[in-house]
């Protein structure tokens, strides 16, 4: 199924007044860039443009859309909800209750801001700095979108990070093995560690 297709019946399953922000969020990230590419990743609707990643998140009491490199930007209008664990990473979010209306200019004003410094990082990027595509084991991916919380994470990692996860993982000659690394990979993740920060604090 095609990431639209996904995120229409995901808007499609959530109560009324949830079902309304998802839809107008959508709209508004459209409307900041038309170059904006509908995908799906940790088992909900993202938005990317570059190295830009912009997820929507309908969870028990609010919607909430998540700036994965939200805290490189300038939030002047503070719609960002800032917890101390969110304090110690890039990831930034702005979350709406039933009752509460989003503040448009300000949202449209912050995925521009977010969408010029993509396309800065992409035009400064030479061939030898420029990020490569790290390929996932099928089973890491798989435990990877049925996790939220950890796919967020895995998208704040740098490239040269995300390879190591995936050399330590298929680097296991059993399938036990392979397993267990998984496992463990996937709460290290979760933590917003890279295997090297993880071996320091072990």
């Amino acid at each position: 199924m095609l990431a639209p297709e996904q995120i229409n019946n995901y808007i499609a399953e959530q109560p009324e007044w949830q079902r309304k922000l998802l839809v107008r969020f959508r709209q508004l990230l459209h409307s900041a860039d038309e170059r904006i590419e509908e995908g799906w990743k940790g088992a909900a609707p993202c938005f990317e443009l570059g190295d830009l990643c912009i997820g929507t998140h309908a969870l028990k009491t609010c919607v909430s859309v998540w700036f994965h490199k939200g805290a490189l930007l300038k939030d002047t209008h503070e719609l960002f909800v800032l917890s101390d664990k969110d304090a110690e990473r890039e990831l930034r979010k702005y979350k709406l209750f039933e009752t509460d209306s989003i503040n448009e200019k300000a949202f449209v004003d912050l995925v521009r801001q977010a969408i010029r410094r993509s396309d800065a990082n992409v035009k400064a990027a030479s061939p030898r700095t420029s990020s490569k595509v790290v390929e996932l084991p099928a089973e890491l991916e798989q435990v990877l979108q049925n996790d939220t919380e950890a796919m967020a994470r895995w998208e704040e990692l740098s490239a040269e990070h995300k390879a190591e996860y995936v050399e330590w993982i298929t680097d296991a000659k059993q399938d036990e093995s392979r397993k267990r690394r998984i496992a463990k990979s996937l709460e290290l993740i979760r933590e917003g560690l890279s295997k090297d920060e993880a071996q320091k604090v072990g």
